[in-house]
């Protein structure tokens, strides 16, 4: 008899947790709820009926029908935002309590690496030791996403701590730093919660947190959009695209091969001496030594003379490690090749191949992206027999083959999270009806190759974030810092016209662009100092959103050429930080830009070169990491602009 009492106590356990309704993933305690808004509670109830919200907040209980799946959707009002706790009760008979719900200011923070970086851990921002000991603020309540990808869009939201969470030392120590200290100043100025959420993952382009829709109409994303929607997600099919697709480029990439010609190498077979070698000292990364951010194919080549007692025996030929692939051929023949970035070569040398003491090993190495080439100990690269060994480490010819600058994209793995909209899937989209004050991004690094399509892509996705949210989302965006070896001219730069691309986007009403030219690392794509980066996206929406105080960047307005000079007109009052301005180059009719001396007067800046009699175009911080140091009103950094169209 008291078993079966126990049994029947058991199974009215388990059906009252079955009665429970299930929230969104992004609805817990601690919770920071939009003010003067609405709050959409909406979920699954067992007991299929009625579902009665009750918020601390109203007078009365919200109360909305299940459909027949047992799902519900109920607005409520919600208040003026203030510093006092609330609890919000969700119930189908059986209740489920939310507790210290707060009512104030929410916001998404997303994008790559950058918004990612946390306060500790990889990122350890500027003085993150005395940031994490006085992180205590009690109203800014921190939601972080898992990394997580999604082929179609899903309701299924994986969260870091499984929802809000108080922002103490312990829960800020991995969050977004940028995010953080974007709050910091928002509830210093505003005094009401702030909520901020946090959705990035390093070195994600721009496509993969925009819907496929959207895609559809952007330039050259068209028709691999409409392949993938025409897929609806199915994973098999997905893959059957890439691999047709995969297929194709690599048989373009051979073809545009110097290297090879018909599948077949042409520089293996004997040993290379023509003027288009060049000296490389391996084992080393390739941007060691001189192809700094080069990505493609190099063929390297070495030519060792071998004892005689090793003709006709067979040899095992050591090559280390090659980033990220490669196919090793000896005197012609390919003996090995490896596409595992990681993994330590080592080929055995047919009898057969040995025929005389001169041995020709050359390696086709690719590279699509971070550093390349034959990397590891100097001890990795060796021919040997037995117990003799000849080491190959030193001076090898290389010559290029191929970059990929200019050269379609691999395709993706559609596995890969960089994939188009995957990430828009699984990290923007569940949150779709929680309402956001705006939101904030800190992106653009993955798209510096691709600049041309950013300029159509990032106001794109902007815009399909806002139809998404059925709101004019106010949107504030960190415009590309400063990286990489210092260059006076540089008119090919890729980071200048992607931050050109970034500012294009300021055309949109209701945003907003925070310059970091002035506070970038050169050694560091990932700069310390995120508190200033916070308090410029922070004054950006204190500004516009808010209407507190003021914020506006100085911007290029009109040229006009007098005589050999060009003077340019701002929209506000210039400063020079330091004893003369730096960061301009001037061009006449050939479109040769040279260093250029300028003076500063109000808001008109002059600009000339004893090499250019005719200027016909002017350029500021036109580099990767430009040498410049003018400021407008609030010591804002003028940011990259140009006067010409030319590319």
């Amino acid at each position: 008899m008291r078993k079966n009492l126990l049994t029947l106590a058991v199974c009215a356990l388990a059906l009252g947790a079955q009665a429970k309704v299930t929230l969104p993933a992004y609805m817990t305690s601690n919770m920071v709820v939009q003010q003067q808004s609405k709050l959409i509670v909406k979920g699954n109830a067992t007991n299929h009926g009625t579902v009665t919200v009750t918020a601390g907040w109203t007078k009365r209980p919200y109360n909305g029908p299940t459909d027949n799946a047992g799902n519900f959707r109920i607005e409520i009002p919600t208040p003026k935002g203030s510093t006092r706790a609330y609890t919000l009760t969700v119930s189908d008979g059986e209740p489920l309590t939310l507790t210290n719900v707060v009512i104030g200011e929410v916001w998404l923070c997303s994008g790559q690496s950058n918004m990612d970086m946390p306060i500790n851990g990889w990122g350890k921002v500027m003085n993150y030791q005395e940031e994490l000991k006085n992180a205590n603020y009690p109203f800014i309540r921190l939601l972080k996403s898992k990394y997580v990808k999604s082929y179609s869009p899903t309701d299924k939201q994986q969260l870091v701590r499984d929802g809000w969470c108080v922002c103490d030392s312990a829960s800020v120590d991995q969050f977004s730093a940028a995010a953080y200290f974007f709050a910091r100043h928002l509830w210093k100025q505003l005094n009401v919660p702030i909520g901020v959420y946090h959705a990035a993952w390093g070195g994600t382009p721009a496509e993969a947190w925009t819907s496929i829709g959207t895609l559809k109409n952007v330039l050259d994303m068209s028709q691999s959009a409409t392949q993938v929607e025409a897929c609806n997600g199915d994973a098999k099919l997905l893959t059957n695209l890439y691999e047709k697709e995969y297929d194709q480029w690599a048989a373009n990439v051979n073809k545009a091969d110097q290297g090879l010609r018909d599948h077949k190498p042409l520089w293996a077979c004997q040993e290379q001496t023509g003027s288009e070698w060049k000296t490389m000292n391996l084992p080393s990364a390739w941007e060691d030594r001189g192809l700094i951010e080069f990505d493609g194919i190099v063929w390297f080549q070495k030519v060792v003379t071998i004892p005689e007692k090793w003709v006709g025996k067979q040899l095992t030929l050591n090559i280390g490690k090659v980033d990220d692939e490669e196919a090793t051929y000896f005197n012609g023949t390919k003996v090995g090749e490896c596409d595992n970035w990681e993994a330590v070569r080592t080929y055995t040398i047919k009898p057969e191949l040995v025929k005389d003491r001169k041995a020709i090993i050359t390696v086709r190495a690719i590279d699509y992206g971070g550093d390349g080439g034959l990397w590891g100990p100097a001890d990795s690269l060796s021919l040997q027999m037995g117990n003799e060994q000849i080491s190959l480490a030193g001076d090898w010819n290389y010559r290029i083959g191929l970059g990929f600058d200019k050269f379609e994209p691999e395709p993706l793995q559609p596995n890969h999270p960089y994939y188009m909209s995957h990430l828009y899937n699984s990290m923007i989209y569940p949150v779709r009806d929680f309402v956001f004050k705006g939101a904030i991004w800190y992106q653009g690094e993955a798209n510096v190759a691709r600049w041309e399509q950013y300029t159509p892509l990032f106001q794109a996705m902007i815009q399909d974030w806002r139809q998404l949210f059925k709101s004019d989302l106010p949107f504030y965006f960190v415009q590309l810092s400063s990286w990489l070896p210092r260059k006076d001219v540089q008119p090919e730069s890729e980071w200048a016209h992607l931050r050109e691309a970034q500012a294009n986007a300021l055309q949109l009403a209701n945003t907003g662009m925070a310059c970091t030219i002035d506070i970038g690392d050169t050694y560091d794509i990932h700069p310390k100092n995120k508190q200033e980066v916070g308090l410029r996206l922070a004054k950006a929406a204190l500004a516009q959103t808010y209407g507190k105080g003021e914020y506006e960047l100085p911007t290029y307005q009109s040229m006009k050429v007098d005589g050999n000079k060009a003077v340019l007109t701002f929209n506000q009052a210039l400063t020079v930080d330091g004893d003369n301005a730096q960061g301009f180059v001037i061009a006449g009719p050939d479109m040769q830009f040279h260093v250029a001396q300028a003076t500063v007067q109000g808001n008109t800046v002059t600009v000339w070169s004893p090499e250019v009699k005719m200027p016909v175009a002017v350029r500021y911080a036109w580099a990767d990491n430009p040498a410049c140091n003018l400021r407008g009103k609030d010591n804002l950094p003028l940011s990259t602009f140009r006067t010409d169209s030319f590319e």
